[in-house]
């Protein structure tokens, strides 16, 4: 698959894919989008009702939303146990033109995003004490979780326009098996027909507030 690197419009980079016409990251802000979304509505908010979270993350993509969960961990000591399904990883060489040092400035934490994309596939390799990572080369379609085997979802797959086989009733009934009772799933996306899926799996859907350049996102909750 050919990548381009981008800067986006926070000073943060992302990759763009032409034959797809679509962006990994929001071009309003990488970095914001992924602390927005994903940290604060999503692992931030499960964290206030427990320490431990057990988390499936769909598109691991640059990295970026496992980086920032690792240091989420390290400020607050957080445990995390982080599924990640990627189906095209990164070759060593985009990832080296990907210039995080331009822009997540704790040295601390850049001294883990080397780690983080070096790890081995299918295995599970405690990272820190406190995060645990198990990457897994595969599409979702072809993943299939246990009941209820997780927390909290980070749905960071390319649009319902450019993958529409990732936004079926189908993938968002396995999405919701797969949580724990009152787990969440987060996403950038707040398309109607997305959250028409959503309340066909059973989750209660919120609409809320999204990262710059975009007026909503959602998160997806499963009942207690």
């Amino acid at each position: 698959m050919n990548l381009e690197v981008r800067q986006t419009k926070d000073g943060s980079t992302t990759l763009f894919v032409p034959e797809l016409n679509e962006h990994y990251h929001s071009v309003h802000g990488a970095l914001q989008e992924s602390l927005h979304v994903f940290i604060k509505m999503g692992l931030e908010a499960t964290l206030e009702r427990q320490s431990s979270v057990r988390l499936l993350e769909v598109g691991f993509g640059t990295g970026l939303n496992a980086l920032l969960t690792l240091q989420h961990t390290l400020a607050f000591g957080a445990t995390v146990q982080y599924d990640t399904l990627e189906k095209y990883p990164l070759t060593p060489e985009v990832v080296a033109q990907l210039q995080f040092d331009k822009f997540i400035l704790n040295p601390e934490l850049l001294d883990f995003f080397a780690p983080l994309h070096a790890a081995p596939w299918e295995q599970s390799i405690a990272i820190t004490p406190h995060f645990t990572l198990r990457k897994l080369e595969t599409d979702l379609e072809a993943f299939s979780p246990a009941p209820d085997s997780y927390d909290l979802i980070y749905f960071d797959a390319f649009a319902p326009e450019k993958q529409p086989h990732l936004w079926t009733d189908t993938i968002f009934q396995k999405m919701h098996d797969c949580l724990a009772p009152g787990g969440t799933l987060v996403t950038y996306c707040a398309k109607g027909s997305f959250k028409r899926s959503l309340k066909a799996a059973g989750f209660t859907v919120e609409a809320l507030p999204g990262p710059p350049g975009k007026r909503e996102m959602t998160r997806g909750v499963k009942a207690t």
